[in-house]
């Protein structure tokens, strides 16, 4: 890991990039899609997955990549990132995912300023996001113990499939859900939806946090799953 404030540049630079693609292509995406709302949430969604593959690459040795409140909770929780640092690391976060929305605004000759108006609410919603939060949370800690160098495919494979198997499109990140509040977009949600949703992602985190320091600690370190690639000794409990 770099020292701390290349840490939270990375940060700040990796939610910014994602927030601008998740906004970015769900403009571009309705623009192009002519009222068919699945050939827009397709683009929304392989622009997503992409980018989250390419900023979890380039920016995970220094940052550890989370670009997500949620995973710098488990972090925290495990012992990998000092209290005062969490905090800085949400500050981060939530600055450049801000920064990538107002860019992406920019970028499409959008209103600078915007109050997003999706209606995202309701039981179905929130179980969606704490199912999506929980998958995230359980595909970082899993795969970093089994084949580290395999997270940011994981991650992204795991993003895009989440976009259509949950009702809320997998926000599953709470600088993301706040930041996506500012958009009056195809990707926005409504300012009052979001506390209820960064609820959920936050329970959701918290117990697959609790789940993993069983489930993983079960794995023999010679069993086929512990040796399918390298360990991130750091990653153990």
């Amino acid at each position: 890991m770099a020292d701390l404030p290349r840490r939270l540049a990375a940060e700040l630079l990796g939610s910014a990039f994602l927030l601008a693609t998740v906004i970015g292509s769900g403009i571009m995406g309705e623009t192009l899609a002519g009222g068919n709302a699945a050939l827009a949430l397709l683009g929304n969604t392989l622009a997503t997955g992409a980018i989250l593959f390419v900023l979890i690459a380039q920016f995970g040795p220094i940052s550890g990549a989370h670009f997500n409140p949620a995973v710098t909770l488990v972090s925290t929780l495990r012992g990998e990132v000092a209290g005062r640092d969490a905090l800085l690391y949400l500050a981060a976060q939530l600055v450049g995912a801000v920064a990538g929305v107002l860019a992406a605004h920019l970028m499409f000759d959008q209103p600078l300023l915007q109050v997003g108006s999706k209606v995202r609410a309701g039981f179905p919603q929130l179980f969606a996001e704490w199912v999506a939060t929980f998958g995230l949370v359980t595909t970082i800690l899993a795969m970093a113990r089994a084949r580290a160098e395999a997270v940011p495919m994981a991650v992204a494979l795991y993003i895009t499939a989440a976009y259509w198997f949950t009702a809320s499109t997998s926000f599953a990140n709470p600088a993301v859900t706040i930041a996506r509040s500012l958009s009056d977009s195809f990707a926005g949600i409504r300012p009052e939806d979001a506390p209820l949703f960064v609820l959920a992602q936050l329970t959701g985190a918290i117990l697959a946090f609790a789940v993993c320091r069983w489930l993983l600690v079960s794995w023999p370190q010679n069993s086929p799953q512990a040796n399918s690639g390298p360990v991130d000794t750091s990653q153990q409990e």
